[in-house]
Formats: structure tokens, C-alpha cells, sequence
């Protein structure tokens, strides 16, 4: 065993490391059968609780006001599309094999350290949205109760601190207390409008926007999917509750694939729903502010709410829906950028701090946008970030589909524990680069005035098109470095499920679950995989 002085994670020195699961909910890891002790639809609510952000109603309403009514909804249908196509491979190979996002790209083609590319852009995701929220909470606060939006900030921001710090088990019974009176808030102004005033529908249908489009445009159409498309790193913040599903069993089938389908991909339809009433609210509240204000979900509730209650009533409500959305979906963005922090430090420096450190890191650099009046720039931002999520997500599904289960070139079971991975896998890695690169520069004009209105597409097309072109080009040689990790178990059962074998850790002296473990000539034994990414460098 290393000696005190050749090893940067000292378990014993550290009690958020790792023998303090609960919490720190599996870091870095598989997350073992003894763990996940929720049932497929609890997951799933918790899962779908994360979704209850506001922050569509802003994007849709932007997107109408700039486009209109018909190419803001076509815009939201094709986006909504891609994202549930992509979302559903990713999001059962999470379910299947219980690891996040992260641990899926790392063997998805972009090899051991190519993914903490992927990871950073994840994490800004998450602070991106943060963000997002905590300013429509300023908003509530500043029209409800008169709160100056800077101190608003710092009060979204810290809400949410104590919250996240316990994981998943906090969380769980946190989305499934705070759904039903969200529902309800949400839902029962927007049924009062359409039943109320069925007029402003059809008024709403026929609205063409401030940009000139007119009618039904193409270019239109692409520029506001680009905006919409942002969202499609929210499926790493499903997979980060996705990976407690139980194993799937005869017994639980079809169960199982009504919370992956739900919780997975099928979180978009419920986003799509929310953009085009976020439009429709905006269209109704047009005629009583200035364009921008539109855009701002309290105001559109607090329109709405006013016609159905008093004034104060009106106000009451919409602050409540507003604390209660930012809360719900906050806590998972600072859940899920922890982590994905936590990831790529990890993989760089080679010491574990801890998930919470980065906890207070993410939401920091949230506080620092929001201050920043991130709110007012919202489309440019989501646009030029739009390029990264769809290349990333895009990459690593047609690894799985086409590289995975197609062609068999790329490892169909999965692999993310350092040692048995290449550094670098140009397959997804250059795949990413060469889709974002192109994506953006198209956003920026650099490949003509006609391209810079479909940089969603080429991102998607170059992400299909190139993974499994450099997987037949370099035969798969840089998926594993080695096919052995030293022990002498399978890992997966006949049928694909993780092995729930224990083994002891040689390195911390905490049992972990045989996906998670491997031989390490370092420490003369069987490690786990957190203890083996700590290693010094040359360590095998």
C-alpha cells in the first residue's frame, strides 16, 4: 500500500471521501444495487421534479415574440424531437448499467481525460441554468415582496445550499413533497385563460413576431430550435437520477421502461408544453407591458392570477410557484454541476475534495451571471451554448446506437475506470470538436449568411456522420486500453446487469460492488475506482 506522502486521497483523513456515500451519492462511480433502494416511478418523480424550472416559459415566449406564434412552435416540435431521439439511447444505457453521464462518455469515444471537455461543458449547463432560475426568483421577490433584485440573487442562491448537500435522499423527498402544489399553480391559470378567453388562443395563433418573418420561415424556424436546444444537456441532470434505477427484472419490465422512457427523453414534453404556453402567456400579457417584461414568468402568472383573485392573492400565488419552481429545479442544478465538477477536477489533479466543495463552487459562478444580468442576454447565451450540448449528446448517442449496438466496434458493456480506458479517444473527441467547432462557427457567421441560421443542424449532422466514419477508420483500438482489469469475476451478469459481488478496497478499506473495482499493482490489490483515480501519475 502507498505511503502517506505518495497518495493525494487519504479516505481516512477525509470524511466526505469515500466511505461517506450517503453523502456524497457515488461520485465518480457506479452506483451499487445496495444503494439504490428506490422503486422505478420514485425515481421517476424525482427525476421529472427536477423539470418544474420556469425557465421555459422565458424561452418559449422569447422565441414567439422574436418569431412569432407558428415558427415558435414548429421551432419547439422539431427541438423537442431531437432531444427526445438522442435522450432515449443515453438515457438507458444510464439506467441499464447505473452510471452518470460523465462515466458514460468516457467510454462512449472520448476516452479517460477526453471527457472532462464534455464534463466542463456540462457544469457550465448547470451554473447556465442556475442562473436562469434564480434570476425568475429575484423577479417573484422583487414583484411580490419588493426585494431588490441583488439581494434576490443571494437569497435564490443560498436557499438552495442546505438543500442539495445530502443527495439523492433529500432530494427524492424534496421533488415529491413540493410536485403536486407546483402542478396546481402552474396549471390552474392557464386552464382559466384558454377556458376564460378562448379568443386570445386564436388571437395568439395568428401573432408573427417583431423580427419580420411574416409567415412560416425555415430560418426562423432553425434560429429558435437553436435556443430551445440548449436544453439538451438536460439529460445529464436526468441521468444523474436515472443511475438509481433498480436492475430491470422480468417482474419490474414494464415498469422500468415507463420511468427510463418518463424520466429520460420524455422530460421534454413537458418542456415543450410549458415553452408554448410561456408563449402564449407572453402574447396575452403584451397588451398590458413593455415586450421584455413579457418574457418574465412571474409577470405573465401574476397577469393571469389577477384576473382570477386579488391583486395581493394574485401576487401571493405566483411568488409561491415561483420559490417552489426555482427550489425543485435548482437543487438538481447544483446537484449535477457537483459532480460533473467534481469529475473532471478529479481527473486532472488527481485528489477528491470532495462533491459539497464544488457544490459551493458552481453555485457561485451562478451568483456572479445573475449579478451579471445573464437574464437580459438569454437568447444569444442559449444560442451560442445550444452548439456544445447538441454536439456532445449527439456524439455519445451515435456512439451507442451506431458504434455500440450496429456495428459492435465500440464495447457494448460499459467502461469509465481509469487504466482501462486511452487517455484520449479520437472517435468522440474529434467527433465533439469538429460538430461544435462548425456549429459555432456557423452562429458567428464564418461559413456565409445562409449557414448562420442552421447551426443546430450541422451540429447534429457532424455528430451523426463522424463517430462512426473515425470508429471503421481507427478499427476501435483507442476504446480499451486493456481487456483484463485483474480480477478474476465478471463484472455483468449473462444478461447484461451489473454484478453485485463485494469486494474490499485495499487502498480505503470500504466494500464496493464488483463494476466498480479493479486490480491495482500500486496498492498490490483489488481498489476501487475512485482510489485507482488518485493514483500518481505512472501508477498501474
Amino acid at each position: 500500500m502507498a505511503s502517506t506522502s505518495e497518495t493525494l486521497f487519504r479516505p481516512e483523513d477525509d470524511a466526505s471521501g469515500a466511505k461517506n456515500e450517503t453523502l456524497e451519492d457515488y461520485t465518480l462511480r457506479y452506483a451499487p444495487h445496495s444503494f439504490r433502494r428506490w422503486g422505478p416511478m420514485t425515481v421517476a418523480i424525482t427525476a421529472l421534479g427536477g423539470i418544474a424550472y420556469l425557465a421555459d416559459f422565458s424561452i418559449g415566449a422569447s422565441i414567439a415574440i422574436s418569431y412569432g406564434t407558428a415558427n415558435a412552435i414548429l421551432a419547439i416540435l422539431f427541438a423537442a424531437a431531437l432531444i427526445f431521439i438522442t435522450g432515449l439511447p443515453v438515457a438507458y444505457y444510464a439506467a441499464r448499467y447505473n452510471i452518470d453521464l460523465d462515466l458514460i462518455t468516457r467510454g462512449a469515444g472520448f476516452g479517460y481525460y477526453g471527457s472532462v471537455l464534455t464534463a466542463i461543458i456540462f457544469a457550465s449547463f448547470t451554473f447556465i441554468f442556475f442562473a436562469l432560475e434564480g434570476s425568475i426568483m429575484a423577479q417573484g421577490l422583487l414583484v411580490g415582496l419588493g426585494i431588490p433584485l441583488w439581494l434576490g440573487y443571494l437569497i435564490a442562491t443560498m436557499i438552495v445550499l442546505p438543500l442539495v448537500i445530502y443527495g439523492m435522499k433529500a432530494l427524492s423527498k424534496l421533488q415529491l413533497w413540493t410536485t403536486p402544489f407546483w402542478l396546481v399553480l402552474m396549471a390552474a391559470p392557464v386552464i382559466y385563460l384558454v377556458s376564460a378567453k378562448p379568443q386570445v388562443v386564436g388571437d395568439w395563433l395568428q401573432y408573427t413576431g417583431t423580427q419580420g418573418y411574416g409567415g412560416v420561415s425555415l430560418a426562423a424556424v432553425m434560429l429558435g430550435a437553436g435556443v430551445v436546444l440548449a436544453l439538451m444537456g438536460q439529460i445529464g441532470e436526468q441521468i444523474d437520477y436515472l443511475r438509481f434505477m433498480p436492475a430491470k427484472t422480468a417482474d419490474n419490465r414494464r415498469q422500468w421502461w415507463t420511468a427510463v422512457l418518463a424520466a429520460g427523453p420524455g422530460w421534454v414534453v413537458l418542456g415543450a408544453i410549458k415553452q408554448m404556453i410561456g408563449a402564449l402567456l407572453a402574447f396575452y400579457l403584451l397588451s398590458k407591458v413593455a415586450g421584455s417584461a413579457a418574457t418574465e414568468p412571474v409577470r405573465q402568472f401574476v397577469s393571469i392570477f389577477s384576473d382570477m383573485v386579488p391583486m395581493w392573492l394574485a401576487l401571493a400565488l405566483s411568488v409561491v410557484l415561483v420559490v417552489i419552481s426555482q427550489i425543485k429545479i435548482n437543487v438538481t442544478n447544483a446537484y449535477s454541476g457537483s459532480l460533473a465538477w467534481t469529475n473532471a477536477f478529479t481527473r486532472i489533479t488527481r485528489h477528491y475534495p470532495g462533491r459539497v466543495v464544488f457544490v459551493v463552487v458552481n453555485v457561485s459562478i451562478a451568483l456572479a451571471l445573475m449579478e451579471g444580468d445573464m437574464f437580459a442576454v438569454l437568447n444569444n447565451i442559449l444560442g451560442f451554448y445550444s452548439n456544445c450540448a447538441i454536439a456532445w449528446v449527439v456524439v455519445v448517442a451515435t456512439d451507442i446506437v451506431i458504434n455500440k449496438y450496429m456495428l459492435g466496434i465500440s464495447p457494448k458493456l460499459p467502461e469509465f475506470r481509469r487504466g482501462m480506458l486511452y487517455p484520449i479517444n479520437p472517435v468522440g473527441t474529434v467527433s465533439f470538436i469538429l460538430a461544435a467547432g462548425l456549429a459555432i462557427a456557423a452562429y458567428f457567421g464564418v461559413l456565409g449568411a445562409f449557414l448562420s441560421s442552421y447551426p443546430p443542424l450541422i451540429a447534429v449532422a457532424v455528430g451523426v456522420v463522424c463517430p462512426p466514419i473515425l470508429a471503421i477508420a481507427t478499427r476501435g483500438r483507442f476504446y480499451l486500453r486493456k481487456s483484463e482489469d485483474g480480477v478474476n469475476a465478471p463484472r455483468f451478469t449473462e444478461d447484461g446487469t451489473p454484478s453485485s459481488a463485494i469486494y474490499a478496497c485495499t487502498a480505503c478499506n470500504a466494500d464496493f460492488e464488483r463494476p466498480d473495482v479493479l486490480y491495482s499493482a500500486h496498492h498490490n490489490g483489488v481498489v476501487c475506482s475512485l482510489c485507482r483515480a488518485v493514483e500518481p501519475l505512472g501508477a498501474s
